[in-house]
């Protein structure tokens, strides 16, 4: 099927020469099947559909490198302002884990209910995702029954990520962070991401792949770190694993090994093209962490590894990147990620943005063109895809149309400005992956939005039900996230 977007107003095209995007104005953009084959004036070819892109700015879709998907949308309305004051602000090793990571407990439904919650939260992510922008997306999940068939019916180009780990966090005390370890379940558990990698990269929809996932660096023993490198070499795919995302992990590291975690990987040649690590956070600059090594983001830059940057969630525990424009400008290949709900690729660029000039403390800290080239280019280059994240003859059909007529568009002077910094997600119109509609007129064609938003409903109360009984301190939902104000009349 050839589709040709007559005379697009604006086109954010990419030239291959100098390695960056650039503005085009009133050309037509065809694609035939999956595949982009004019990006010119006046294409005179057969048509099997014609978009009038007069009033639209058509822009590659964005890469999201990091989230997941099977848990965060559960958290909304729970998660938003948590974080221990005793572990650094960070709430992943306790508070946030109960709501987003914990499974369903008997109590609440268990297994069945968790598959259902599983895919609520999956398919109501994906749905945001979509209509902010976003075509590509890494799912960095524990592999569950229907999940690789869950992703492919959505329509969006999916990495599936199965992770797995040689031991869990534990804080009995609130304030102590312990490691329980049991490396043959971390063995179990890496075998069967890999049946999950292999079924995901021969799917027949076509649009799934897959990534190597060991989950943490502090809870994934040298073994199942290499063997997981080995496994996606041997696979041409590539490893993703958190990295320097808390402090208390920076420190855990440093009591076992003496250096940091980007430190401890490179002396181990963990570092390279083939690793992308989630967050990269808190390295050897970081104000808050107070080391005095100064090599770790000359060695991410040096060896070619990738980071994924996903300022929302940090900004939540007061926390934030120092500073995603001296990784840009380090030469440190940045991609970014959404992490947490909402799953809005262009509040995430807004907020990288803000944080990046927050943290260089200057206005020119980071520019939106960069954080742009991140989202696009620099997805695609973290996953090794020279056909995503761009507007390109042979690229894939991949692309969003945003409506210049949408509120906080006009006046159009540079539209992925207005689009990042004003209207973000309202302006989203039409969405392609692979060549196929997914988005018509803002509205998702593959998910029932409104209908699963009741699924959703069901799930998280499972999940407030189940807080106590996962709780390592045994608290209800309420005492760990209690309500902005008290609620009366609650049965």
């Amino acid at each position: 099927m050839i589709v040709i977007i007559r005379n697009a107003a604006w086109v954010v095209a990419w030239d291959a020469d100098l390695g960056q995007h650039f503005y085009r104005q009133d050309v037509d953009v065809v694609f035939d099947g999956n595949r982009l084959v004019h990006i010119d004036p006046d294409y005179t070819g057969k048509a099997d559909q014609i978009i009038d892109g007069s009033a639209l700015c058509v822009m590659p879709g964005m890469v999201n490198v990091h989230t997941h998907l099977q848990s965060e949308s559960l958290g909304r309305g729970l998660i938003e302002e948590l974080g221990n004051p005793a572990l650094y602000m960070t709430g992943i090793l306790d508070e946030k884990s109960v709501f987003v990571t914990s499974g369903l407990t008997e109590q609440a439904g268990g297994a069945t209910a968790q598959l259902a919650a599983n895919a609520a939260s999956t398919q109501n992510a994906i749905a945001e995702l979509l209509k902010s922008g976003a075509t590509t997306v890494v799912d960095l999940a524990v592999a569950y029954d229907g999940w690789l068939d869950l992703l492919a019916g959505t329509g969006i180009r999916a990495v599936a990520a199965p992770m797995y780990r040689d031991a869990r966090w534990h804080v009995p005390t609130g304030h102590r962070l312990d490691y329980l370890w049991d490396i043959e379940k971390g063995r179990r558990d890496f075998a069967t991401a890999l049946e999950a990698v292999d079924a995901a990269t021969n799917h027949p929809s076509g649009r799934l792949s897959a990534m190597i996932a060991p989950m943490q660096i502090d809870t994934c023993g040298i073994e199942l770190l290499r063997d997981s490198l080995a496994a996606a070499r041997q696979r041409r795919l590539k490893m993703t694993v958190h990295c320097s995302q808390h402090i208390p992990e920076f420190q855990e590291m440093v009591r076992r090994h003496g250096v940091t975690p980007v430190q401890w990987m490179h002396e181990n040649g963990l570092l390279g093209p083939d690793t992308l690590l989630g967050h990269a956070l808190f390295l050897d600059h970081h104000s808050l962490v107070q080391w005095w090594t100064r090599r770790d983001l000359d060695l991410l830059a040096d060896t070619g590894t990738s980071v994924a940057h996903c300022p929302v969630v940090f900004s939540r525990y007061g926390q934030m990147m120092e500073d995603v424009g001296t990784y840009i400008r380090k030469g440190v290949n940045v991609a970014i990620g959404t992490d947490t709900e909402p799953q809005n690729m262009a509040e995430e660029l807004r907020m990288a943005s803000t944080l990046g000039r927050a943290a260089a403390r200057s206005v020119r800290g980071v520019w939106l063109s960069e954080l742009f080239h991140a989202a696009t280019i620099g997805g695609a280059n973290a996953l090794g895809r020279d056909d995503l994240g761009r507007l390109a003859v042979g690229a894939k059909a991949d692309l969003v149309m945003l409506d210049l007529d949408a509120p906080g568009m006009r006046p159009v002077r540079d539209p992925l400005r207005s689009f990042v910094f004003s209207a973000a997600d309202r302006a989203v119109r039409h969405v392609f992956v692979d060549g196929r509609q997914v988005v018509k007129d803002g509205a998702v064609l593959t998910i029932d939005h409104k209908a699963l938003s009741f699924s959703l409903q069901t799930s998280q109360d499972a999940f407030v039900r189940n807080a106590p009984y996962v709780d390592f301190r045994g608290r209800s939902a309420d005492e760990i996230s209690p309500p902005s104000f008290r609620i009366e009349g609650r049965n």
